[in-house]
């Protein structure tokens, strides 16, 4: 028989929670608080007392209780255009939400692409508003981490960094031998002169898919230098084709890059894969669309943010933790431009 909800007169406790539960108060508010410290038997006691009284926790009581805020911080170091145009950014940020639904932390994003903006979110980083932080496309100039270490502020880097310490946490794909392995299966099938749009080299996941190429190219190195962005892809691609004619094969750092190397070929009537083949990184929506479908790794963002999220709760909570450098696997999937 299914219980249905019992109003009390005034705003439900969480006594009242706990007594309907069956347990103590110090259980409800374990269960409360996201504790790992309770039975699966308590928890689903609690969660279903809470949902019969209309139980909503009174967070300001909590937060001088518990000293936390139950909020955390996605900062990503680039501009909107580049969060809300490219889909990396939104295959991290589902992953991280799915992680915190199963908890009481509700997530804020900033973005910090200039020294006004950075100086904002660095007022913003403290532990009267958020327990934990979250970073993402971090470039070698950037002062936050120094900053939350500091403050004694829980934070996760989302990729590689030359800020990042032994002793910080992160969560990154192993992008040197993502790399490696487009530019073995472009060599594999065949190439001979195979280039490279490099992405930043500011950042390390630029820096690491570089020395990936490197790392398999048998032949010159040919490469020239982007910014993760299609047009960016395409400037990149029309200056080596200025410069070595015969190239029959590229590695594009990322899949908007190599959609615009696409677009630059086809400009120069040059057929993909017949004349130049072609593979990009990621595995994003964008590779099916391409004209060819694009050949490409796959990097698991979604578990990306979702390993960040969990990470930074343990942390928060101070339970321990396995392995605090996460480093994922890549895999090529097959498409016709290579």
């Amino acid at each position: 028989m299914t219980r249905q909800p019992v109003r009390s007169p005034g705003r439900p406790t969480l006594d009242a929670v706990a007594a309907r539960a069956g347990v103590g108060r110090g259980t409800a508010s374990r269960v409360l608080n996201g504790s790992s410290q309770v039975s699966p038997q308590a928890k689903a006691a609690v969660e279903a007392a809470i949902q019969e009284l209309g139980y909503v926790p009174n967070r300001a009581a909590r937060s001088l209780v518990t000293q936390r805020t139950d909020s955390v911080a996605l900062v990503v170091s680039e501009s909107q255009e580049r969060v809300f145009g490219e889909p990396f950014f939104a295959g991290v940020l589902r992953g991280i939400n799915a992680a915190l639904l199963e908890t009481p932390l509700q997530l804020w994003l900033a973005m910090a692409a200039s020294p006004e903006q950075r100086e904002r979110v660095e007022h913003h980083l403290t532990g009267q508003h958020v327990d934990g932080v979250l970073l993402l496309s971090l470039h070698d100039d950037d002062p936050l981490p120094a900053v939350l270490r500091e403050r004694g502020m829980p934070f996760v880097f989302g990729g590689r960094s030359a800020r990042a310490a032994e002793s910080d946490f992160l969560v990154d794909v192993d992008n040197a031998a993502g790399a490696r392995k487009a530019v073995e299966y472009l060599l594999g099938n065949g190439a001979r002169r195979v280039a490279t749009v490099a992405g930043p080299q500011d950042m390390e996941v630029g820096r690491a898919r570089l020395a990936g190429y490197r790392a398999a190219v048998t032949g010159p190195e040919l490469v020239e230098y982007g910014d993760f962005s299609e047009a960016g892809g395409a400037r990149a691609m029309r200056a080596l084709l200025e410069r070595e004619p015969d190239l029959d094969a590229v590695f594009a750092a990322s899949d908007l890059m190599a959609s615009g190397a696409l677009r630059a070929l086809r400009d120069k009537g040059l057929r993909v894969p017949q004349d130049v083949a072609v593979i990009g990184f990621e595995d994003a929506p964008v590779a099916r669309q391409c004209e060819p479908p694009l050949t490409t790794i796959h990097q698991p963002v979604e578990e990306m943010g979702r390993r960040m999220a969990e990470l930074l709760v343990c942390r928060i909570r101070r339970e321990p933790v396995e392995n605090s450098h996460v480093l994922l696997d890549t895999h090529l999937v097959r498409r016709a431009s290579a």
